[in-house]
């Protein structure tokens, strides 16, 4: 966000985190099979920083592990995220920060879907349509600018 820019949602609201995950056995085991999970999927994705608050995406309820869904036999994973203003102008921005992180993270083989949750965005199909274009998505990780952006929203902060 750039200096003197008004924020869109000066007073979000914060949300309770979610407790760590724990780990048991078997997904320790690096020669047993583990299948990817949604809360495996969600723990990538909770810490990823908001664009204009210090705060992470699952501080301000933004993403729930109840809207990440994962088929580990057919190589997909679906990640509904919601804005906290529906006519929030960062949408596209976090989707498509969400996206990046999944495809860094994952094996190839993942087809990754990121989506604004149904009837929570005024430009919701607007937004789907851009991330859902591998093009698209290409494109903007060619812009130095927005790649800039999209690696400070991926970059961990302390909590």
């Amino acid at each position: 966000m750039s200096a003197g820019s008004r924020l869109e949602n000066a007073n979000p609201v914060i949300f309770q985190r979610s407790g760590e995950r724990l780990l048991t056995a078997t997904e320790e085991d690096e020669d047993a099979h583990d299948p990817i999970d949604d809360r495996e999927i969600f723990d990538l994705i909770r810490s990823i920083n908001d664009p204009e608050h210090p705060l992470s995406l699952e501080d301000l309820n933004v993403v729930e592990q109840v809207r990440v869904k994962v088929d580990d036999a057919e190589s997909s994973v679906g990640v509904e995220f919601t804005p906290t203003i529906p006519h929030c102008s960062m949408a596209t921005l976090i989707g498509l920060s969400i996206k990046v992180k999944l495809l860094r993270s994952l094996p190839d083989r993942f087809k990754i879907d990121v989506q604004i949750t149904p009837g929570t965005h005024a430009s919701e199909e607007a937004v789907n349509k851009q991330l859902a274009d591998k093009e698209r998505v290409a494109a903007a990780l060619e812009n130095s600018s927005l790649l800039e952006v999209v690696n400070q929203c991926l970059t961990s902060r302390s909590i």
